[in-house]
């Protein structure tokens, strides 16, 4: 058997069980806010900050939780190693974007026309 096929462990049940938990706190964060809505805005955005922290703390520790973080790590270290274009080269580039828009607007205009042309020929309707 490879690693694959052989069986799960048992966190995946407590796993089910956070996520649970997750539910319920990030339920009791939106009634919380819509039952205390008298209460000062500031004090339930902060009691929802709270409980949504307290989810993603509790997410963390699932096996998805763990490897959404991993994931999220190598993206920043990707994009890091990403080499941004100057000033000079996104202003030239975005240049070029619109002068091949606005030809090919003209192109398909001019297509267009030409069609609407010949369908009208064909048929014998003239459309103002």
């Amino acid at each position: 058997m490879n690693a694959s096929t052989e069986e799960q462990p048992s966190s995946s049940s407590f796993d089910t069980l956070k996520w649970g938990v997750i539910f319920l706190l990030l339920a009791a964060a939106v009634a919380g806010n819509y039952v205390y809505g008298e209460e000062s805005v500031l004090i339930r955005a902060i009691a929802v900050v709270v409980l949504v922290g307290i989810a993603g703390l509790v997410a963390l520790q699932t096996e998805k939780g763990r490897n959404a973080a991993i994931f999220a790590k190598e993206a920043r270290t990707e994009v890091r190693k990403v080499v941004w274009p100057t000033r000079q080269e996104a202003v030239q580039t975005t240049g070029i974007v619109l002068v091949v828009t606005l030809l090919m607007s003209v192109l398909l205009w001019g297509l267009d026309s030409v069609l609407f042309w010949l369908v009208g020929l064909v048929t014998g309707l003239k459309v103002l």
